[in-house]
Order: C-alpha cells, then structure tokens, then sequence
C-alpha cells in the first residue's frame, strides 16, 4: 500500500498550478467525495457529473481554504462536497407526485408497517424497504432530506452533522424533528390517498 500523500505538500503545490499536484489530490481524495456523492446523489444527477462539478469547485475555492489546528482538508472537501449535493437537491424543484398504486406488493407490505405499529414486520424484501424510505425521502426538500438522512441512515451524531453543514446543533435536532413529522404526513396521505 502506497504512503499517504502530504496534503499540505500537494495544496500548495496545486495551488502555484502545478498538474500533477492537482491530479495527485484528486486521486487522493477519489474515494471520499465518490462516497459522499453516492450518499447524496439527486434523482436526476451523474455520479460522475456532480463529483466533476465537486472537483471544479474545489479547485476554484482552494485559494480560500486556511489550515485549521485538528481538522483535516479532508473536513473542508467534505462539507463542499456535502453543500454541493444539497444545491443539486435544491435544483431539482419538482418532485413528481407518488402515489398508492405506483408501489409494488412488498412496498405497500412496509409502508403499511411503517404507518401502523401493530402491522406484521414483513419477513422479506428489503429491497421494497430501502424503495418506500428512498420514495419518502424524496419527497422531503432537500434540507430535510439531508438531515434525515445523515442522523437517521447514517447515524451521525448532531455534532457532525453541525459540522457538515454549518447548522447549529440545536437547528439539526430541530430540523430532524420537522422532517420526521413532514415524513410520517407524507407517508400518511399517500396511504389515505387510494383507499
């Protein structure tokens, strides 16, 4: 395995516009905005596309970017690569409506458990669990998207999520509880919708 790359060496080095510095630093952090880009791709977005779009912006804001005792570059890239992916949520202003018959038998078998307590946990399908949560998220706004998914799916603490996103704790923890209220009134339209 290859040694870990001087960050601080290549930053600079990019910087003064050196190639393969700048290719350098994009190999190095490849799989970190790769990941962070999966976690919160848009609909409509290429993968490939939006990390392009993060590379772009990396590059044209690494002039502002200021060494901070304890925190890595690799903080910065993330939480750029984090408000990337949200500005591409927020592009996406429509939302196509979903409805009751669009979902398949082990679909409506989860969101009739995720609505009703007392329903049987269906013994199969999660890949119909992952859809129904993936289809309710995506008719949250992006921030409460977001927000949901980084507490909720990717269980991060409040304090990262603060950090991610420069929103104060206590808004984080406001914000997941709007979002899980939004959530739960979503999920119980569609349910009254078709019956």
């Amino acid at each position: 395995m290859p040694d870990a790359p001087d960050v601080q060496d290549l930053i600079q080095r990019a910087r003064q516009g050196e190639p393969a510095a700048s290719q350098a630093l994009i190999e190095h952090l490849h799989p970190l905005v790769r990941r962070w880009v999966r976690h919160h791709l848009p609909r409509r977005e290429s993968e490939e596309d939006l990390m392009q779009e993060v590379f772009m912006k990396l590059f044209q804001k690494l002039e502002s970017y200021r060494v901070q005792p304890g925190v890595p570059f690799e903080h910065w890239v993330s939480r750029l690569t984090v408000r990337t992916c949200l500005d591409a949520l927020r592009a996406e202003k429509v939302r196509p409506e979903w409805r009751w018959a669009d979902l398949n038998e082990g679909e409506m078998e989860w969101l009739d458990f995720l609505l009703n307590q007392q329903a049987a946990l269906p013994s199969e399908h999660a890949v119909d669990a992952k859809a129904v949560v993936a289809r309710l998220l995506a008719q949250l706004s992006p921030p409460d998207r977001l927000v949901l998914t980084l507490l909720d799916l990717e269980e991060r603490s409040t304090q990262e999520i603060s950090q991610l996103t420069g929103w104060t704790r206590p808004m984080v923890k406001m914000r997941a509880m709007r979002a899980r209220h939004k959530l739960r009134q979503i999920a119980r339209e569609l349910n009254m919708t078709d019956l």
